[in-house]
């Protein structure tokens, strides 16, 4: 068995035990296997695991291996997410290849999605990212401005706006973790109850990852625990 099968058998392992401990599902978190930098032969590992969801943070390196791997007979059942932060210039790339696009915070960005993405293509399935920590680094957008956001996307043809994303500041106390993605959480349910659609809340990665679950998380965004720390 190779390092990244195993890295994968207990990373499930962990979500379901985290799942069944606050009476979830464990088929209600997906697994987002997050390969930025990693070789297309780690994602191979990674694929012959049973792992189809990846996801991406620089657009020409996700394109590059999502045509990589478009070309591999084997690959057809392959998810892309676009993870990063998206600049205006990039995004008929992100638009024309991936799936899922989980940076969304400006309704610029937004109009040039819907308007780039392919006739052919389903539509680009979006998240909202939301700035929970208030950290003036990170990209997103405030709660306070969520509502009038999340009304602009739904109108775009082209695009599926399907829920929200966050990466709150680190933070190590189990408990002060619960209580940021319990605020995401909150967020995620005012906004599901206008939109039908909303079903995904990217929350979570390798150190806040129980957290993230117990809260309410339906994608937790993994690479660490399953490609080892990055170079």
């Amino acid at each position: 068995m190779s390092t990244i099968e195993q890295n994968l058998q207990d990373v499930r392992a962990r979500i379901a035990t985290v799942a069944h401990n606050c009476a979830r599902s464990p088929q209600e978190v997906t697994l987002l296997a997050v390969s930025k930098t990693k070789p297309v032969s780690a994602i191979e590992e990674a694929i012959a695991a049973g792992q189809y969801a990846f996801g991406e943070n620089y657009v020409q390196e996700g394109v590059d291996k999502i045509h990589y791997f478009a070309n591999n007979a084997h690959s057809t059942d392959l998810e892309w997410h676009f993870i990063g932060p998206l600049q205006s210039n990039k995004s008929r790339l992100v638009a024309e290849n991936f799936a899922w696009c989980h940076t969304v915070d400006r309704l610029k960005i937004a109009q040039r999605l819907s308007t780039q993405r392919p006739a052919a293509m389903a539509a680009l399935n979006i998240l909202i990212q939301v700035n929970i920590s208030d950290e003036q680094s990170k990209s997103g957008i405030a709660l306070t401005e969520l509502p009038a956001l999340a009304a602009s996307i739904s109108e775009l043809p082209n695009l599926s706006l399907r829920g929200l994303m966050a990466i709150p500041a680190p933070e190590s106390d189990y408990q002060r973790q619960l209580v940021v993605f319990e605020q995401m959480n909150q967020a995620f349910l005012t906004l599901k109850a206008s939109y039908p659609q909303i079903d995904t809340l990217s929350m979570g990665m390798t150190d806040d990852m129980a957290a993230a679950i117990s809260a309410g998380s339906t994608l937790v965004r993994i690479g660490t625990a399953i490609f080892g720390t990055r170079a």
